[in-house]
């Protein structure tokens, strides 16, 4: 139904009450269609209820079960004077007035005001006539009170005092002081007065029309407020990590230089090992990684794992795999500054990154940050797409030159399964084997890249289907053959103004890798343990690999709960530094 059919709706039928209420003659106070709403356990409008339990109840409230149900028995409820203040009665019309806000015209029928079956037969026009003019007075106060018009309302709440202590607990005219029928007239004067002046049914719906506009304003504001945070909160290092990384690193440096090697360096190059790339600067995230896979290992001897971090942590993610060896494993971990052909004049990130241009868009020093201003592009500023260990992906075999295969993996993942079966998969002359994610509009193509554009455009399917960084299997033979890493630097020059894509690595290597990425089974990775909380346990529980993809880490406090458990049970939090830390299940 229609917001002004509603509206409309409502308006007439308490219009049509409140001009009943004013009229002693009215055919309605007969005692025919009077209804006894004493009798009435509960009179509802969709969300609006009036009941013996709610704090809206326009009768007296019962003192205790007895009274009431010996007034069921007779037919008659006896009221009793109530004895409130002004503050208790405004908080009882303002709670009235918020219910009030959900009715619904559609239900107005079923609750009808003058059903015949709320007949009361043993009470008396004139005291059933001041029972229904206090409802509809109560009704009219609270509406009055929301349209500000207080000088109504005020003497509203005086003629339900006086409507209230003349009435007490009357059950028949007899009962009632000779001063009740002025004083019910006087209530339907008022009751007359408030229909005239509260019910311009276009003017409540313009009114509910701006409510709506500014709910929707304020909802738009808390989004964008969200957004920001979210965004802020997944850039920041928790404290626990950061202590663990500065005391891992003092105690690194403490050592003498024969104790900072790690054992079986002959297998770092061994074509026929199962060998793994991992680039963070997060040692607890890399620990979780390399443990989660050597413990579903089924020779965990083969396993050569490749760590390659930045200056900062590169002492403390040595000092926590010579503190932690992964059993049999093998590991080395490097410095990505020492990789001197990494420069400028080589890598088309690097250079963009000297630009004016881009120092404005990252580093200016004005840039709005409030929780509103610039949000929706706060997630492009992260500084990891400034990290040259999140570019480092497009230059593996230049890291790793005597290799053949190797399995990539983001630090972010955890690892149920034995991987080996991976390097098994025929690629077909391929370079990368992923899992594709386009089972929903919005992994394909066009929602990463700029297809305005016609470089864009001429080049690339808009349908086209994405698939997931963080567990890629990289034929690096074909890699080098087709030269790959020469596509990307294409692609990255010619997007030195962000004309093609946001920054990022998933647009860049969706164009590199285009028409040369193998598809993977689904039960190899499953993403979204980051931002999806629909994700099945019974889809995660059979997957190799699970991605805490998004913004929600498994490290963070804004992690998702019930995901956060796969991910926890890999740490030792009985660990001297985790615990010196204050490093938290």
């Amino acid at each position: 139904m229609a917001p002004t059919a509603s509206l409309s709706a409502l308006c007439l039928l308490l219009l049509a009450a409140a001009a009943a209420a004013g009229a002693r003659v009215d055919p309605i106070y007969s005692g025919k269609l009077v209804p006894d709403w004493s009798r009435e356990p509960k009179f509802k409008l969709q969300n609006f209820s009036l009941n013996r339990d709610d704090s809206l109840q326009l009768l007296s409230r019962p003192r205790d079960v007895t009274r009431r149900k010996l007034g069921e028995r007779t037919g008659v409820i006896k009221m009793e004077t109530v004895q409130q203040d002004d503050e208790a009665l405004v908080k009882l019309e303002n709670a009235g007035f918020e219910r009030s806000k959900a009715v619904d015209s559609a239900v107005l029928g079923k609750y009808s005001l003058w059903r015949r079956e709320n007949e009361n037969e043993k009470a008396d026009a004139n005291v059933r006539l001041m029972r229904d003019q206090m409802i509809m007075a109560r009704i009219y106060s609270v509406l009055a009170k929301s349209r500000d018009k207080l000088d109504l309302y005020r003497e509203l709440l005086a003629r339900i005092k006086e409507s209230q202590r003349s009435l007490g607990e009357a059950t028949a005219d007899s009962d009632l002081p000779k001063s009740a029928s002025e004083r019910a007239k006087a209530m339907g004067q008022v009751l007359s007065k408030a229909r005239d002046q509260l019910y311009d049914c276009k003017e409540i719906t313009h009114r509910l029309r701006s409510m709506l506009q500014s709910a929707d304003e304020q909802v738009r504001s808390l989004k964008k407020q969200s957004t920001f945070l979210s965004q802020l909160a997944a850039k920041t290092i928790p404290n626990g990590i950061h202590c663990l990384s500065m005391r891992l690193t003092i105690d690194y440096y403490l050592l003498s230089p024969e104790k900072r090697k790690f054992p079986n360096s002959e297998n770092l190059e061994d074509p026929d090992l199962y060998h793994y790339a991992l680039f963070s600067d997060n040692v607890l995230a890399a620990s979780v990684v390399v443990n989660s896979t050597i413990v579903n290992a089924k020779e965990p001897e083969k396993h050569v794992f490749h760590l390659v971090t930045d200056k900062l942590n590169f002492g403390a993610m040595n000092m926590w795999f010579l503190l932690n060896p992964p059993g049999d494993a093998t590991i080395h971990v490097e410095n990505v500054d020492d990789f001197k052909w990494l420069n400028s004049s080589y890598c088309p990130v690097l250079k963009q990154l000297e630009s004016a241009a881009m120092k404005e868009y990252y580093f200016k020093a004005d840039r709005q940050k409030t929780l509103s201003a610039g949000s929706s592009n706060l997630k492009y500023r992260n500084p990891k797409y400034l990290s040259m260990l999140n570019h480092l992906r497009f230059y593996l075999p230049q890291v790793y030159p005597k290799l053949n295969k190797i399995l990539f993996l983001d630090d972010d993942i955890v690892v149920q399964k034995d991987l080996t079966g991976l390097w098994e998969v025929d690629l077909n002359g391929n370079v990368n084997g992923a899992v594709e994610t386009c089972g929903e509009s919005f992994h394909r193509f066009d929602k990463y890249l700029n297809f305005s554009n016609p470089n864009i455009s001429q080049n690339f399917d808009p349908n086209a289907c994405g698939w997931a960084y963080g567990m890629n299997i990289f034929d690096l033979e074909e890699w080098k053959k087709k030269d790959i890493t020469g596509i990307y630097h294409k692609w990255q020059n010619m997007n030195e103004n962000r004309l093609l894509w946001k920054l990022g690595t998933l647009p860049p290597g969706l164009m590199t890798f285009y028409k040369l990425t193998h598809p993977l089974d689904k039960s190899w990775h499953v993403l979204g343990l980051g931002y999806n909380p629909t994700v099945e346990h019974a889809e995660i529980d059979t997957a190799a690999v699970i991605h805490y993809n998004g913004n929600m880490k498994p490290w963070l406090e804004i992690a998702m709960t019930k995901y956060r458990p796969y991910w926890t049970q890999y740490i030792n939090y009985e660990h001297s530094y985790v615990r010196g830390c204050k490093i938290s299940q």
